[in-house]
């Protein structure tokens, strides 16, 4: 943390202080978001307790994964009018960008 400062030193003035530092085993972290997900896999978190407060500090590289551009609604209302699965709407609404009257008109 600090260059130079011995690592039990600093372990020691923490405690002082009222702050606890845990590693935690994490194999992901996912953070669900409006437009998709950041994931990090094998991330390193660090739990640290101050003054009664949680918080956690999570060290990984993230990856963006974007989410779907349609909805459970939308894909029943395209089975509804087209009368196809739900496989074969899932595939023709991604296909289309969520754009349900392209998706119905290439279902049928």
């Amino acid at each position: 943390m600090f260059p130079g400062m011995n690592a039990k030193k600093m372990q020691g003035m923490m405690k002082k202080m009222g702050i606890s530092q845990t590693q935690l085993n994490v194999n992901r972290v996912v953070f669900e978001m409006d437009d998709g997900n950041m994931v990090i896999d094998d991330p390193s978190v660090l739990k640290v307790m101050m003054q009664g407060q949680e918080t956690y500090q999570i060290t990984g590289e993230a990856v963006e994964e974007a989410g779907e551009s349609f909805s459970d609604e939308d894909v029943a209302m395209v089975v509804e009018k087209s009368g196809k699965s739900e496989d074969e709407v899932r595939a023709a609404l991604e296909e289309s960008d969520g754009d349900i009257a392209e998706a119905i008109m290439g279902l049928q």
